[in-house]
């Protein structure tokens, strides 16, 4: 797990070690073992790096073939590299170190980008081949680790972090209006933008080329498909065989050699990584962040979720520590966060933060629980929206109108300023929404459908903004963060199980507002999702955590941001000198506050995006 960077000048000029320096001192954080930088005329590499395995200088990066004829820079982890060593020793291929980088090098100049069908794990690298004068950049499949482009015509500059793209010269700081316009409605962004004018996030399983001076267009390589093969097994047999493939990933992404830790909430995805990471490596450390509930009432009192985790540590015998986060911690850590955030998207991640530096003071690697809900059917609330469409079009609507989660459509005359509103008269947030579908041409004929449907958008969309997030919260303090429900082989199978298995009940209720707080308490009756996912669970452990109701990582913001938050909430957005008011209309704002302190709207949500978004001008703009 590592930092990388890179320049190359399009037509011909000498890249400067000073410009590679300065780009890798801009992510330090992400690799304090060591640093290396590279050129070759006009192509220059830069790498930062956090050695996990193989701690020698053998693991050195930008690492060159033995001939000189390719050079590779990385960031990420290849779960079955000793596989694919093996295989490449039996074809020639000799090797200098034990690490998971030169195999992935190796593999690169025995099969080039067809190596990418057989890497399982997290990663982004970019490969430099000298002869061709060609660089090619490439992202996992599911976007776990995240990889930065931007050009001017002139020179094209990649990064794991846009801050180190803020360091080139020439570099022009511009907010995106039409990022901006997603992160306002979807308080995410679902096309390849960031809020940075000109910098792109080269999407999941997707490949770049810049080759004799041209900028090629992103080519995807994979993609998922949720529905398209379904398989045709008994429920029993699907237990046994998810059983087998996660206990399978779970094992693969244990190898390391430095300590690994698992985070350790009070459910079942997070549980099962524990039980079988203490299962294989003996009295590992778990984390778990809990909230102060002094002030807090009604559902929010049931948001602390330490009861349950110091249980299950208890149970498989884990090092367990804890952070209690209280009303003011948001306050104190928000510069920081964002600085390190730089790519808005969902979720209020502070908790995330303060964990992530708990787990990095005892080890380098956590386990995270990221991914089972998206794949096995872990938000049936949002499913019973659009399971019973008539049409697809019926379908796209009403979802559409359910990810609205900060500003509908209605109010965004209010909510941007008129010359912001006038030049975003031609952009339609509905286009970028229905756009996410255009590679999962599943016919739209039955309810499964329509929640397979679903789950890709979502592992498109959500699980993906999750994922950024938890990279740069993990990587602002050293820590590599380990996803296993996203290993291939368990993520193809998933793919495949039918919905019939993962979600129960009838499908066919009224719909949810998502910012309901008390959404789950209105069905109690109803399926909580992931049933096979809970089924094969409880064989690791215990039955109260298997069937328990999914309680998310949210502390109680409705109460704090009408009471002890609401004195920052206001100096920040409030001020006349708020930044945010070149682009939105503070009228808009304050009403927002005010219904929220009233009490006749929860705005939580939209709250916080408001505050990382003020956070966020006056960090980098």
């Amino acid at each position: 797990m590592c930092g990388l960077a890179g320049v190359i000048h399009l037509r011909g000029e000498p890249v400067a070690r000073e410009t590679l320096k300065r780009m890798t001192d801009a992510i330090a954080h992400r690799g304090p073992d060591g640093e290396g930088h590279w050129t070759d005329g006009s192509a220059g590499l830069g790498h930062r790096r956090l050695a996990i395995i193989d701690l020698s200088s053998g693991g050195h990066q930008p690492m060159l073939a033995p001939d000189g004829g390719a050079a590779l820079v990385y960031n990420g982890e290849i779960y079955n590299y000793q596989e694919l060593r093996a295989d490449l020793l039996a074809r020639g291929h000799r090797f200098r170190s034990t690490c998971d980088t030169e195999v992935l090098l190796e593999a690169w100049r025995e099969w080039g980008p067809a190596s990418l069908d057989r890497l399982n794990g997290m990663f982004a690298f970019a490969v430099w081949e000298p002869a061709a004068r060609r660089l090619v950049l490439a992202r996992d499949r599911y976007g776990i680790k995240p990889l930065y482009y931007w050009t001017d015509g002139t020179r094209f500059a990649f990064a794991s972090e846009i801050k180190a793209l803020l360091t080139v010269p020439g570099f022009r700081r511009d907010v995106s209006l039409p990022a901006l316009h997603q992160y306002f409605t979807f308080q995410n962004i679902f096309t390849d933008e960031t809020l940075f004018e000109g910098v792109r996030l080269l999407q999941p399983g997707h490949t770049l080329t810049v080759e004799n001076g041209r900028v090629g267009a992103p080519v995807p390589y994979w993609d998922y498909r949720f529905g398209s093969d379904p398989l045709a097994i008994t429920e029993e047999e699907c237990v046994d065989e998810l059983f087998r493939c996660f206990s399978g990933a779970a094992v693969r992404q244990l190898v390391s050699d430095v300590p690994v830790g698992s985070y350790l909430s009070g459910g079942m995805d997070s549980g099962s990584l524990t039980a079988i990471a203490s299962s294989h490596l003996g009295r590992i450390h778990s984390f778990t962040a809990g909230f102060d509930l002094t002030s807090a009432s009604g559902i929010e009192l049931g948001f602390d979720e330490r009861l349950p985790a110091e249980m299950m540590a208890h149970r498989f015998k884990t090092e367990h520590y804890e952070v209690v986060l209280h009303a003011g911690d948001m306050e104190q850590v928000m510069g920081d966060l964002i600085w390190h955030l730089e790519d808005l998207r969902v979720g209020q991640s502070y908790p995330n933060y303060y964990v992530a530096r708990l787990a990095s003071r005892f080890v380098k690697v956590v386990l995270s629980g990221a991914g089972g809900d998206e794949l096995f059917g872990g938000y049936p609330w949002r499913y019973y929206q659009v399971a019973g469409s008539r049409s697809a079009d019926e379908y796209f609507r009403n979802y559409y109108a359910f990810w609205q989660r900060l500003v509908a459509d209605e109010d965004k005359a209010r909510l941007f300023r008129p010359d912001v509103a006038r030049r975003l008269s031609g952009h339609s947030t509905f286009d970028v929404f229905r756009s996410v579908f255009d590679r999962h041409p599943i016919a739209l004929a039955s309810s499964e459908d329509y929640i397979n449907h679903s789950l890709y958008f979502e592992a498109k969309t959500f699980l993906h903004g999750l994922l950024v997030v938890e990279d740069k919260v993990s990587m602002a303090h050293g820590l590599e963060s380990r996803v296993p429900f996203l290993d291939d082989r368990l993520v193809e199978f998933a793919m495949r199980v039918p919905v019939r298995y993962k979600v129960e009940g009838s499908l066919m209720q009224g719909a949810i507002d998502e910012d309901d707080i008390v959404k789950r308490q209105r069905w109690r009756e109803s399926s909580e999702g992931k049933t096979v996912l809970r089924k094969a669970m409880g064989r690791l452990i215990p039955r109260e955590i298997a069937e328990r109701r999914k309680q998310g990582f949210s502390g109680p913001y409705d109460s704090w941001y009408r009471g002890e938050s609401l004195d920052y909430i206001r100096r920040l957005l409030s001020s006349p000198q708020a930044r945010y008011r070149a682009f939105l209309d503070p009228a808009f704002v304050a009403g927002v506050i005010d219904e929220h302190t009233a009490a006749r709207r929860n705005h939580r949500l939209l709250i916080w995006s408001l505050l990382c978004f003020e956070v966020w001008l006056r960090k980098f703009m």
